[in-house]
């Protein structure tokens, strides 16, 4: 049985702490800070019991290019290289696993409806993209008739051929399209008022927190300025 997912934060607040430390983080030269968002994060993940394969494969795959951005500021660098190279290669992780903190913890359907209540993302463009994601399954169907398809006309299609990509752009055309007509037949209407049944708790202190925290990093990385 899978392990349940512990969330103290709302998605909305791990969105502002992503967009707020990540910011700044591109300015930082601090090595320090960088290794600090990295376990701070992944002590994070593991207490929210996320998916350990997932976001172990997530690592593994950033590994090549973290070693990328290390090494060509090791070997290639000026002046202080081994700081550089360290900065930029742990910044990488740490990029990644503050993303990791807002992806693995909260659905999109959870993220999107939080962005909604909490920082008024337009009715129009959250389900637009929660269209776009629920048919993603459509979309891997669609792929395995369009190869079915040319099989029986004795051809193939590849990933680099743009006619590939023609018959998906024509395809998703279609669908939205459709998706339009479901949406209005359902009553919703662009600009429109609409009745909000589900309720985001969202408490005070998480803003004070995100708020202090953001703060206090942005103090660190660039009044203490730590190695």
């Amino acid at each position: 049985m899978p392990k349940s997912k512990h969330r103290i934060f709302n998605p909305t607040i791990l969105f502002i702490i992503m967009l707020g430390i990540g910011l700044p983080l591109s300015f930082s030269h601090s090595v320090l800070l960088n290794v600090v968002i990295i376990i701070v994060t992944a002590l994070y993940l593991c207490w929210a019991r996320v998916n350990a394969r997932t976001a172990l494969l997530a690592l593994l795959i950033a590994l090549p290019l973290a070693f990328g951005s290390w090494a060509s500021f090791m070997f290639f660098g000026v002046g202080d290289r081994m700081h550089t190279a360290w900065i930029y290669g742990s910044r990488v992780y740490a990029y990644l696993l503050l993303a990791m903190i807002l992806t693995m913890t909260s659905s999109v359907q959870e993220i999107l409806l939080s962005l909604h209540h909490h920082l008024h993302l337009s009715n129009t463009f959250v389900y637009g993209l929660l269209a776009s994601f629920n048919m993603m399954k459509n979309l891997k169907d669609q792929y395995r008739k369009i190869k079915y398809s040319a099989m029986l006309r004795d051809s193939a299609y590849h990933f680099w051929q743009p006619h590939f990509y023609l018959r998906l752009i024509i395809t998703a055309l279609n669908w939205s399209n459709d998706l339009a007509i479901a949406m209005t037949s359902q009553g919703f209407t662009e600009g429109a008022d609409r009745t909000e049944l589900a309720r985001d708790p969202l408490p005070a202190w998480q803003w004070i927190f995100a708020i202090i925290l953001i703060i206090a990093y942005c103090v660190a990385a660039f009044a203490w300025q730590p190695w």
